[in-house]
């Protein structure tokens, strides 16, 4: 399967992705290798099920957010590319002055692209508004509990 990694990713699209995420040569190939042995169906995309096999997402309170982060409104699979963009939303933010463009546009990482990352992890109904309703199903989902008296007015 290492081999089916290389292969399948061309130079070319290692150079967009990099450009286009911020992720180094090496990173990407090394997300690439990750993204085909999580590609059960070997189709070249990831299904919301490929995600929830993986350990640290099917633990994590947040878990079944952060999966839909990756799948655009109406989409059941993300390609390589999608998966890349989505990553790069995690990657610290100091690693945007490294190789920056002027021409370019913001980077995915940048203060504003992971607020908005964030916000729409908790933004449920996708109404631009997080509603008490959704702040408490996060709140349930992390194993907390009912908020107490105090911190219910929102």
């Amino acid at each position: 399967m290492g081999s089916r990694a290389s292969t399948l990713l061309r130079e070319e699209e290692i150079e967009e992705i990099k450009k286009e995420t911020g992720f180094s040569h090496s990173q990407i190939t090394r997300l690439y290798s990750r993204f085909t042995s999580l590609d059960k169906g070997e189709n070249g995309t990831l299904s919301r099920e490929d995600f929830q096999r993986i350990p640290e997402l099917a633990i994590n309170p947040l878990g079944d957010r952060i999966i839909n982060a990756f799948f655009p409104e109406g989409e059941d699979q993300v390609n390589f590319r999608g998966f890349m963009r989505t990553l790069a939303h995690f990657r610290p933010i100091e690693d945007n002055e490294k190789n920056k463009d002027p021409t370019a546009s913001e980077p995915l990482n940048s203060r504003s692209n992971k607020l908005l990352f964030a916000f729409r992890l908790y933004d449920l109904d996708r109404d631009d508004k997080i509603s008490r309703d959704e702040l408490l199903q996060v709140r349930m989902g992390s194993g907390k509990g009912k908020l107490p008296c105090t911190e219910t007015t929102v």
